[in-house]
C-alpha cells in the first residue's frame, strides 16, 4: 500500500514516433510505433478515455489489451511511487488527481498516457 507521501496509479500508454523508446512488449520492433503520429496516439487515447469514463469499457481491461507499457500485464498498475520517481508531467498529473479519477491526456517522453489514481 502507498505510504502517506506516495500515490498509487494505473495508466494506459500509447507510444508514437516521438517516444524516446520506439518499442514495447506488443510491438518489439517498433513498426507500429514508428508509424504512429503523436496526433493519432492522442486521438486513440481520447476515444479510449471516453469509453472508460462513459462506462462502456473497464480501465484495467483496456490497459491489458492496449497499453504499450509492460504494466499492461497488471492492468496498467504501476504500484506506489513518490515524488521524483516518474517523469515530471506524469507525477504532477497523478498527484493532482483524486483517488478514482482519470486524467486527461498526459504527454511525456515515453508517449501519451491516461492515468487512473488508485491510492
Amino acid at each position: 500500500m502507498a505510504s502517506r507521501d506516495q500515490v498509487k496509479a494505473s495508466h494506459i500508454l500509447i507510444k508514437h514516433q516521438g517516444s524516446r523508446r520506439k518499442a514495447s512488449w506488443k510491438d518489439p520492433e517498433g513498426k507500429i510505433i514508428m508509424t504512429t503520429t503523436r496526433e493519432a496516439a492522442v486521438e486513440q487515447l481520447k476515444l479510449i478515455r471516453e469509453d472508460i469514463v462513459s462506462g462502456k469499457a473497464n480501465f484495467e481491461d483496456v490497459a491489458t489489451r492496449v497499453s504499450d507499457c509492460s504494466s499492461a500485464k497488471r492492468g496498467g498498475d504501476l504500484g506506489p511511487f513518490g515524488r521524483g520517481q516518474m517523469q515530471k508531467p506524469f507525477e504532477e498529473a497523478t498527484y493532482a488527481l483524486k483517488v478514482g479519477d482519470i486524467s486527461e491526456i498526459v504527454d511525456t517522453d515515453s508517449g501519451v498516457h491516461i492515468i487512473k489514481r488508485t491510492a
